[in-house]
């Protein structure tokens, strides 16, 4: 690639590698065309779309920055919010680390570009408490096969850390229940591609093991699915893999919590929080907790270190001893 390429046509390079090279979804390579047309349109306004690479510096960055302070919303016709501005700066800052990993020369680095302080960062991070985790659990009746694949559901969510998104996709030839009971496999590691096609691994606990064996055991229904629907859903191809959705998971989850009275709003997420949550208040570093969660960023695991907080660290001590 030639060094004084304008910025403008390294876009469409940037994009196919986020497709190809980092597995992004459609979704994910389309939003990130949008974020930076705003940019490239910036640069074509101040009459230098022909700037190349070596040639950005801080003060571009700042006049781009209040432009966006300053731009209208076409749905609101306010100024733009502090999220939707995140998401612009973080495109570009994407985009300049695309630059260092081509060894595509540049006057700055991402770390040149300060983001704004979202409300998400500012939202105060909800998970459960030993008391309210044990309620949470109990709640499914597992005498039912629905309450006992919902247990399985619970379980695994705090077990793993994993998004509502990969649970669902989980299938049930990733279990060998006679294996698993005949060499008495208390811990389980398994690979699986997660957000923007990144490969890490989960760990199920003895519990969730547990848990996941007397589900499977009494399953009946035919489906590829770990988690498979129980509706009687006669449409054609519904057996070969009655897949729970996520919005099916997440009313199930909605479920419990009604039931259970717990008066934190359980979703999935919340469940992913408490897991997270859990692990620093035990010692985990940021980095492990990083790896488990699939964040692309330790950044994004910041959100977590609350968790120092001593009296925050006596309520979660001994969680998985007090379950």
């Amino acid at each position: 690639m030639s060094a004084d390429k304008a910025i403008i046509n390294h876009v469409s390079d940037f994009l196919e590698f986020c497709e190809v090279e980092k597995g992004l979804s459609s979704a994910s390579v389309k939003n990130y065309h949008l974020y930076l047309k705003n940019f490239t349109a910036w640069l074509r306004g101040v009459q230098i779309a022909d700037l190349d690479p070596t040639k950005l510096d801080r003060q571009h960055i700042w006049d781009y920055r209040l432009y966006l302070s300053r731009k209208r919303s076409h749905k609101t016709d306010g100024n733009l919010n502090k999220n939707t501005q995140y998401r612009y700066l973080s495109a570009l800052r994407s985009l300049l680390k695309y630059f260092k990993k081509r060894e595509i020369p540049c006057n700055i680095s991402s770390d040149d570009i300060d983001l704004p302080r979202t409300s998400k960062q500012g939202a105060t991070i909800k998970f459960l408490t030993i008391d309210q985790l044990k309620k949470f659990l109990e709640t499914p009746d597992t005498k039912t096969h629905a309450g006992l694949r919902d247990r399985a559901i619970i379980e695994v969510f705090f077990s793993t850390g994993m998004r509502v998104g990969e649970i669902v996709k989980l299938n049930r030839k990733q279990f060998n229940v006679p294996y698993l009971k005949q060499n008495q496999i208390q811990h389980l590691e398994l690979s699986i591609k997660g957000k923007g096609g990144k490969i890490r691994n989960i760990y199920f606990s003895k519990r969730a093991l547990l848990w996941l064996i007397q589900y499977l055991e009494n399953r009946t229904e035919n489906s590829d699915a770990l988690f498979a629907s129980l509706s009687n859903n006669k449409k054609k191809d519904a057996a070969l893999d009655r897949r729970l959705t996520i919005r099916s998971v997440q009313r199930l989850i909605e479920k419990y919590r009604l039931l259970s009275g717990v008066p934190v709003p359980v979703t999935p997420h919340v469940l992913r929080h408490t897991f997270a949550t859990h692990l620093l208040s035990e010692g985990a570093d940021l980095r492990t907790v990083q790896e488990l969660l699939g964040h692309a960023d330790v950044s994004t695991t910041q959100v977590y270190t609350h968790v120092t907080n001593p009296q925050l660290k006596e309520v979660h001590r001994g969680i998985y001893n007090q379950l």
